[in-house]
């Protein structure tokens, strides 16, 4: 039974969609000016590991992930830049030339780190047409107001503004977190539609002749075009419930009267060393970056959902470190399993006890999984099943038992994870190479790590990594 946090409740729930097994989900995407960051990529993976997890559970996801290239705005979606035009300016170049470039970057850091492909990534300038419809129906319900050829949402028509974050109108009252606009009835209204004839992307309305969306009303018109008036789930980063959601919210319920989404579940937020990521203090890391620093995509996405997607996470090359450590182990027993054996025949004083190992594995794996996707928890259950496996193995296991562990090793790694499993095939060994395993096995036994840790070094050097185990050292190709 699987059960999430839900950001609106601040309850642990049990999920429970509103059509049979399909569920509809809408995860926040990329605002394409610049180059994805590891900081966006882990609200991207969590999605991610969420809709793996629910689809082992039987579930089929619809995911709907945006792509926001025009009208970003800052804080309350009615002053401050457009990051796109910004951009283009800076590069010299137009925003379309902008929003491709990125999008196509986005596109291929998630297809590295193995991020399943949504149902669809619809661009917000290509919605336009959407947003202005709800635009007109929440003017004509009486909870927008027209000034000029400017549309504001009015806040305190809707009675659960603040519900999600916290934010409630008293206490942003008493905070003052919002800038005055003498346009706005109210300080805390927040634009639908901006009127401007020098933005270079514009559409015509039926309030001005140039103009486009508020960022808000983006996400509340391509979700409900793609996925229908109630989502099962919501997801996006922590910094994106107020004021983005929040004001989801109250656009989408004002002009449907309906539930907006059932679920709401956010990730927290990714540290660099313990600071947030800044391209001053040259702490900002692509997939790239990291891959030019020896460390792959695939060590990279299991260090990015490694934490407990509700915790703020602290990135560090430690636990890139520790990440390719971790996978090497999941490899070197993958490469065990793999390997043929000359005994056919079951070994039956050792097959109930794997079968023990595997079936106690798969349960409290998915356990935790199914516990608010608590992948920390599950990681420690799985290295549990190596340690176990590497020992059965030691001691013999029938051919059949070893693919079947094989394949719960997949599906838990491969399928719900989204860590892909390469096998580290263990290599015959010539008399140079036995040779070299005694030394060193011999200088272990006298205590004399230095010589040790040099032979372990040749061998490393020659393309080798040795693996420890009860029945003895063997040789794994690097």
């Amino acid at each position: 039974m699987l059960k999430l946090f839900n950001s609106y409740t601040r309850q642990l729930e049990e999920f429970k969609p509103l059509h049979g097994k399909d569920v509809a989900m809408y995860s926040c995407g990329p605002t394409v000016y610049d180059y994805v960051h590891i900081g966006n990529l882990r609200s991207f993976l969590f999605a991610d590991v969420l809709r793996r997890t629910l689809e082992h559970d039987g579930y089929k996801v619809k995911q709907v992930m945006n792509l926001t290239d025009v009208g970003h705005m800052l804080h309350d979606a009615d002053t401050g830049e457009d990051k796109v035009e910004t951009a283009a300016a800076k590069a010299g170049t137009t925003p379309q030339e902008i929003t491709q470039k990125y999008s196509q970057y986005f596109f291929e850091a998630i297809k590295k780190l193995n991020i399943e492909p949504a149902a669809e990534y619809p661009k917000a300038s290509d919605n336009v047409r959407e947003m202005q419809a709800i635009i007109v129906k929440l003017i004509e319900k009486g909870y927008a107001y027209q000034v000029g050829g400017d549309v504001y949402f009015d806040v305190r028509k809707f009675e659960k503004y603040g519900q999600l974050s916290g934010n409630t109108l008293e206490n942003l009252e008493a905070g003052a977190r919002v800038e005055v606009n003498d346009k706005k009835r109210d300080p805390l209204d927040f634009a639908l539609w901006i009127s401007n004839d020098q933005h270079v992307m514009s559409w015509k309305s039926p309030w001005s002749d140039k103009g486009y969306p508020g960022w808000h009303i983006e996400c509340s018109a391509m979700a409900m075009r793609y996925l229908g008036e109630t989502l099962d789930i919501h997801t996006g980063g922590e910094d994106n419930k107020f004021p983005h959601h929040e004001c989801e919210i109250a656009q989408s319920e004002s002009a449907t009267g309906k539930q907006f989404a059932k679920y709401w579940i956010h990730s927290s937020f990714l540290l660099v060393d313990g600071q947030k990521m800044s391209k001053s203090l040259n702490n900002f890391f692509k997939v790239e970056d990291l891959e030019a620093k020896g460390y792959s995509p695939r060590v990279v996405r299991y260090a990015l959902i490694s934490s407990h997607y509700r915790e703020q996470q602290n990135f560090t090359f430690d636990s890139l470190s520790s990440a390719k450590s971790a996978l090497a182990k999941i490899d070197n027993i993958a490469g065990r399993l793999s390997e043929r054996t000359k005994n056919q025949e079951p070994i039956s004083k050792n097959d109930n006890n794997v079968k023990s190992i595997i079936e106690t594995a798969e349960r409290d794996f998915y356990e935790a999984m199914d516990d608010d996707l608590n992948v920390p928890r599950a990681l420690g259950s799985l290295f549990v099943f190596v340690r176990e496996l590497n020992a059965a193995l030691d001691a013999g296991v029938a051919p059949a038992l070893k693919k079947a562990a094989l394949r719960a090793l997949n599906m838990m790694v491969a399928e719900t994870l989204g860590l892909t499993v390469e096998k580290i095939e263990t290599v015959a060994v010539d008399d140079e190479l036995k040779k070299l395993l005694s030394e060193r096995e011999a200088a272990r036994a006298a205590k004399d790590f230095t010589r040790a840790d040099a032979i372990r070094k040749t061998l490393s050097d020659r393309g080798y990594a040795i693996e420890d185990a009860a029945g003895g050292a063997r040789l794994k190709k690097i």
